[in-house]
């Protein structure tokens, strides 16, 4: 009785365990690839150059006005 009920647990936890172990490798094994493959087009494409580094000033301006205005309304 007590057999029967212990090599019915022992088998879940195998199964619970297998599963386990198949989900976590195929997850490594997909970052992975995508790791990989995210390189590759990242190489692929153009390097920044200054001009297209930064905020421009025209965001700046309008990030400015909106926190001036948050400020008085908060006042």
């Amino acid at each position: 009785m007590y057999s029967d009920l212990i090599s019915d647990g022992l088998a879940l936890m195998v199964v619970g365990m297998g599963t386990v172990f198949v989900f976590l490798t195929v997850a490594v094994v997909s970052v992975t690839y995508m790791s990989k493959l995210a390189k590759s087009i990242e190489a692929r494409l153009p390097a920044p150059t200054a001009a297209t580094v930064g905020v421009p000033p025209e965001h700046i301006a309008a990030i400015s006005a909106a926190v001036a205005r948050y400020r008085a309304s908060r006042s």
